[in-house]
Parts: structure tokens; C-alpha cells; sequence
């Protein structure tokens, strides 16, 4: 909630020490590593806290985790997958039809990319993905998960038609 990923690490180990089967805690260790590192271990995180509690009612998060770092590690097709299922699980986070409609853009779906790129404006309701510089203005993580945000996920989102000013 703070964007103190790196601090909340520890934190969310602990957690888990003391209860290994605390899907929510996996979840949100899986949301902190994709931002801080290392995104590899987001996946197998998020797998796990879905395979401990699949009915879930906030399973969409760790979806999008899993899309999005299939993303930022330029696995397109895969990241699509998993960005469908959060967008199923939380049809009206922004934040996932943003992702989509990078991912798709970079496939060359430029049509469903624009699809959810409209999506992702019109549930934002402000002006956040107007442009890529207002995009940028939020946390992305640190440096070496801001250049894999930069060479995919806007990357993406120019592709999909977002200005970059």
C-alpha cells in the first residue's frame, strides 16, 4: 500500500514462517518480488498461493502477478494468458487492461490492444494513461524492474497508441 516493497519482503516471510499455508501472505510476497525482485520467483509465488486457495475471491492479484512478470520477462503469449485470467477474476482494475493492451500491442493485436486500453481509461476515470510520462509518474519498482517496465510494458502501451506526453 506504501510502495515499500523491498521492507514488506521481510515482513511477508515472517508471515509465512509462521504459517507456510497463508495464501494471502504468498500473494503478497509474489506482488513484492515482481516489483523488487527477483520477478522469477513472483511466479512460483503466486502458482503457489493459487494452488492452496483456488476459490479464492482475490485470485485475480495473483493472475495479474503472473502476467505481468511473463511480460516484463517478454514472454508475450504467456503473459496474455494470465493477464485474460485476472482480467475474468477483476474485470474493473485498471491496471490489468493496461497490461493486456501492452501485451497484445507487442503481439501486433492492435485493436484488442486499443479494446482494453479504453477499458483501462474509462475504470481509471482520471487521466493516469493519457500519456505515458503520467503513467510513469507512479512507482515502478526499482531500477532494473523500471527498465523491464520500459522495454515491455511501455513499450507496449506506446505500440497500443499511448502519447508519450
Amino acid at each position: 500500500m506504501q510502495n515499500r516493497w523491498e521492507e514488506a519482503i521481510p515482513e511477508y516471510e515472517m508471515a509465512l514462517a509462521l504459517n507456510r499455508n497463508s495464501a494471502a501472505a504468498l500473494q503478497g510476497l509474489g506482488q513484492c518480488k515482481l516489483i523488487a525482485g527477483p520477478i522469477d520467483e513472483a511466479i512460483s509465488l503466486a502458482e503457489e498461493a493459487i494452488r492452496l486457495s483456488p476459490r479464492d475471491p482475490y485470485i485475480g492479484y495473483a493472475y495479474f502477478v503472473i502476467g505481468a512478470a511473463h511480460l516484463l520477462e517478454s514472454r508475450t503469449a504467456e503473459a496474455i494468458v494470465w493477464l485474460e485470467k485476472a482480467r475474468s477474476a477483476m474485470p474493473a482494475v485498471p491496471m490489468v487492461r493496461s497490461g493486456l493492451a501492452s501485451a497484445y500491442a507487442l503481439r501486433g493485436e492492435t485493436e484488442r490492444a486499443a479494446i482494453e486500453l479504453a477499458e483501462a481509461r474509462r475504470l481509471n476515470g482520471g487521466d493516469t494513461f493519457s500519456s505515458i510520462a503520467k503513467i510513469k509518474a507512479q512507482p515502478w519498482g526499482v531500477p532494473k524492474t523500471r527498465a523491464l517496465f520500459e522495454a515491455t510494458y511501455f513499450a507496449g502501451l506506446r505500440k497500443a497508441g499511448v502519447p508519450e506526453e
